[in-house]
């Protein structure tokens, strides 16, 4: 299965394309296409995530580098 939550947005184009042109998959060829191209990637993307990473189980580097993508958060709950 594709990691749908890296495509939610080219999914509510999608949605909501078809909603207003009643349901027509011609009318949203474009959205169609790019919300396929996008789960593509997501699953090629899925496919290359080491076992480590897929299990859940990270050594301190691959924490590290995983805390690294995100910025430090200034809130204070």
């Amino acid at each position: 299965m594709t990691d749908m939550a890296s495509c939610v947005t080219e999914m509510a184009l999608m949605m909501a394309c078809w909603k207003a042109n009643e349901f027509s998959d011609s009318a949203c060829a474009k959205e169609i296409t790019t919300f396929f191209e996008c789960a593509a990637k997501a699953e090629a993307k899925k496919k290359e995530t080491t076992p480590e990473e897929s299990s859940g189980t990270l050594d301190s580097q691959q924490v590290n580098k995983f805390l690294g993508r995100y910025p430090k958060s200034t809130h204070h709950y």
